[in-house]
This record gives C-alpha cells, structure tokens and sequence, in this order.
C-alpha cells in the first residue's frame, strides 16, 4: 500500500477521508490488512483495527464507505458497524458469498486465482481478458446461487494480482470486453506496480510507489474512457483525470 494513503489510526482514516469527500470523492474505501504477501493476520486483530474506522467513517464522512477485507467474519463485522459494501481482494469464496447474500450489501468481486498473503507463480494465461471473463462469469452465477443479488456486484479485474505488467495493459486495452459481461467495472489502480515498471521499462527497475503519480492519472483516465464506471483512487489529481475523461466522453456521446 502507498505510504501517502496509509492512515495510523482509525480517527486519523476518518480524517483523511473526510478531506477526500471535501475534495470530490463520492464513495471511501478502507482496509487494515492488505493481501499482498505476508504472514496471516488473525481476524479479531484485523477486526479491531479496521471496525472503529468504518463506524468512524460512516458517522462523519457522509458517503458510503465500502470495507476491504478478504476474510468473512471481518466483513461480517464490518457490515454490523455501517459498511455499505465489500470489497473482497479474496476471489469470492463461499464463506464470503454467504456473508454478502446475508447482508444485502455492495460487492466488489476483485479477479485473483488463489488465497490472499501467498506468494505463487502468475498463471499461464493463453488470453488473460478471456481468462477474466470466464473466471467472472463463473463467480457471478456462484454468487447468484448463493443468494447474492447480481445488480449488487461490480467487477474489479485485480490489477497486480496475478498479472504481470502486459497483461494488466492487455486488461486496460480490452475493458469493454469485460464490459460486456454487464457488470459495471471496478478500478482499482493508483500507483500499483505495473504503472512503475512501464514508466521504468521492466518490472525489475520498476518505479516506488512515489513516482507513479502521472502515470496513475494517465492510467485511471484511459480507464474511465474504455468504461470504467468506479474508480478506486488515492489522491485528487487522479480523480482529475476521471473527471476530463468522463467530460470527454459526454462530448463524444452529445456529438454522436
């Protein structure tokens, strides 16, 4: 995670994100424990931390506020305290299906091909925007069986999650395809390592977080051009860039 979207406290997240709303965003995301690699995290200590933030959150920052977890007591618990949404970094396991069908909340259903915190191979893709789209599919008619209501689950194709940098760049190339699946999509981009290792030219040199500020606002704005209706961000100039690009859009649609 970026240092300069990492809170300390739960009163400092409820402060950051109140200045976000002030500065336009509609919707905050807030998570403890991210799912990169890295030692389990048991769930009353992620519960503890990440609880107080969404109460803090849905008392004083006035907009919805979706919880990122991937373990199902923690989202359960999340839900209970205000949460409008998850967003799952976990692929849509049964448990957390069940927990979202029981809820009626939001769901963010994030493209990953095993358990969160673990590092393995990336996956053999012959055609990673095919490989989505099945995989999506797939996971949508679970849930479905399950309970969840489908018009309450986005998708979101888990950039970095394993994906190198061309096959993210082939998933942002081929965005309406995913579109087509009738699910709006679910951005989740800012500063991620793929935008470093193109600025850099390969992964090994990519770029830190720090430095990948343009190329989020290029990324997020080519996003929202190919379709991309939610975008998950850390700063008010990336969202600058959604806003000319979705103006963009609305001209090409007046014109058309």
């Amino acid at each position: 995670m970026w240092e300069g979207a990492r809170s300390g406290t739960a009163e400092e997240a409820v402060a950051d994100g109140s200045a976000l709303v002030a500065a336009g965003f509609d919707m905050l995301d807030v998570g403890a424990v991210p799912a990169r690699s890295g030692p389990a995290v048991p769930p009353a200590v992620e519960e503890a931390l990440l609880v107080p933030a969404v109460t803090g959150l849905i008392a004083g920052a006035g907009v919805p506020v979706s919880a990122d977890t991937f373990q199902p007591e923690v989202a359960r618990a999340a839900l209970a305290a205000g949460a409008h949404a998850i967003n799952d970094t976990g692929g849509a396991t049964d448990a957390m299906l069940e927990v979202v069908a029981d809820s009626g909340c939001g769901y963010v259903l994030m493209h990953t091909e095993g358990p969160p915190r673990v590092d393995r191979p990336r996956p053999d893709y012959d055609d990673v925007v095919e490989r989505l789209g099945a995989w999506f599919g797939e996971r949508i008619e679970r849930a479905k069986v399950l309970g969840v209501d489908e018009e309450a689950i986005v998708i979101d194709p888990g950039l970095d999650f394993d994906k190198d940098t061309e096959d993210a760049l082939e998933i942002l190339r081929r965005l309406p395809e995913l579109a087509s699946l009738g699910r709006p999509i679910y951005m989740s981009l800012s500063r991620k390592d793929f935008i470093g290792a193109a600025l850099a030219g390969s992964w090994e040199r990519r770029l830190g977080a720090d430095a990948r500020g343009a190329g989020t606002i290029a990324a997020a704005a080519l996003a929202a051009d190919a379709g991309a209706l939610i975008h998950r961000l850390h700063d008010v100039a990336s969202l600058d860039g959604v806003r000319v690009a979705g103006a963009l859009a609305a001209c090409r649609n007046r014109r058309d």
